[in-house]
């Protein structure tokens, strides 16, 4: 499996980490060159480019980038590939993109944060590139403090002030709860938005022992736990009705790893219940037993690789490594290309057969190397 990590790095690596992505249609040039710039014009585009069953983007000039979040997770992926094969090359890389993403932080706000380095257009608002959020500022600290050198903990540290700041950290009776992304006015609640910001603050809690990130920490977790419906999931939004999604299955993969997450740091079973319920509906009802990855509680298709990589990481730091090595096969019978490529989705009738840069290339490197790191430190341990 340590070759499959490797040629999945070298796919990425001569490309300059750089491809399409999930949510890029408004990064056509064909979009921008025409006469009138119109909210449906633009949803239409990006939508039809999203939705197509073969891959468009091509034919409407879509840019290929670098993303933010897909290069923090290039990042710990090539740290991790050098730890297992002692090859400085995947040292270099992994500083050079952490070095990118100090450099394409979002200096407009209280501490070090990141988005997508496309626009969006959404029903209710235009989102600029670079608008950052909690999920890839998260995953961009992870990624620096697992870095470690003194330039990359110090700006990981500020994070937290963009946290409690720009994302409107706020106490309440249940707990705390964060925004999603600074713009949003709090109406509603993305709810793995709350947990990865909470395993961010966990992980510059374990690197720097504040204790005040540890409380701020369980008290978004408190909070979370009284969203937790009784079959264990969570849905997409609080409340349900503001999203059309679900229970899908790759954000309860985020809360439950990062439920997982605070019994590793902090030692504690104070959510062992919530995990127990978590893990339960998360293996029986968003997988099939041969590891392919449901939608969501109701619907099996499609089955997408971000899914499927979500659970490698899920059942991996849940020590149930049989399962996730269940997913991997599944993944490598249903959504491999053959030289470190791996494509984006499998529809009932068909499948997507092309590769988006940061949802299939880097979430697959990233899971393949923490299933890879969690078997050496089993093998060292065992000798």
């Amino acid at each position: 499996m340590l070759g499959l990590l490797e040629s999945t790095l070298a796919y990425a690596r001569e490309r300059d980490y750089t491809g399409y992505d999930y949510f890029d249609g408004m990064s056509s040039r064909l979009l921008r060159w025409a006469p009138v710039d119109n909210k449906w014009v633009n949803i239409a585009v990006q939508e039809s480019i999203k939705r197509a069953p073969v891959n468009v983007r091509p034919l409407f000039l879509v840019e290929q980038r670098q993303n933010f979040k897909g290069s923090a997770l290039f990042a710990m992926a090539n740290a991790t590939a050098h730890d297992l094969t002692g090859n400085p090359r995947y040292r270099e890389e992994a500083t050079a993109l952490a070095d990118w993403l100090l450099e394409h932080s979002n200096d407009d706000y209280a501490g070090f944060c990141g988005g997508h380095t496309h626009e969006m257009q959404l029903l209710d608002e235009r989102r600029p590139a670079n608008t950052p959020n909690v999920i890839p500022t998260s995953y961009a600290v992870k990624a620096l403090l697992r870095l470690g050198a003194d330039r990359y903990v110090d700006a990981a540290r500020t994070a937290a002030a963009f946290l409690e700041e720009d994302l409107d950290y706020t106490e309440l009776e249940t707990g705390a709860r964060i925004k999603y992304q600074p713009q949003y006015s709090g109406e509603f609640y993305t709810l793995n938005g709350g947990a990865i910001g909470a395993r961010m603050l966990l992980d510059l809690y374990d690197r720097t022992g504040e204790e005040r990130l540890h409380e701020q920490a369980t008290a978004l977790f408190d909070h979370l736990t009284t969203k937790q419906h009784a079959i264990g999931g969570w849905t997409y939004r609080d409340p349900p009705s503001a999203s059309h999604l679900s229970m899908d299955n790759h954000h309860n993969g985020f809360i439950v790893e990062s439920f997982l997450h605070y019994r590793e740091v902090t030692g504690s079973d104070r959510y062992e219940e919530t995990l127990d319920d978590a893990l339960a509906f998360y293996r029986e009802r968003l997988f099939d037993p041969n590891g392919a990855p449901n939608w969501d509680e109701e619907s099996s298709y499609p089955k997408d690789i971000h899914a499927a990589t979500q659970g490698i990481l899920v059942f991996t730091k849940a020590g149930d490594r049989e399962f996730a090595r269940e997913i991997i096969d599944w993944v490598l019978g249903a959504l491999y290309a053959g030289d470190g490529r791996f494509y984006y989705q499998r529809r009932r009738f068909y499948t997507k057969r092309f590769t988006l840069m940061r949802w299939c290339q880097a979430w697959m490197a990233y899971a393949l190397a923490e299933h890879l790191s969690t078997s050496a430190e089993i093998s060292v341990a065992n000798n």
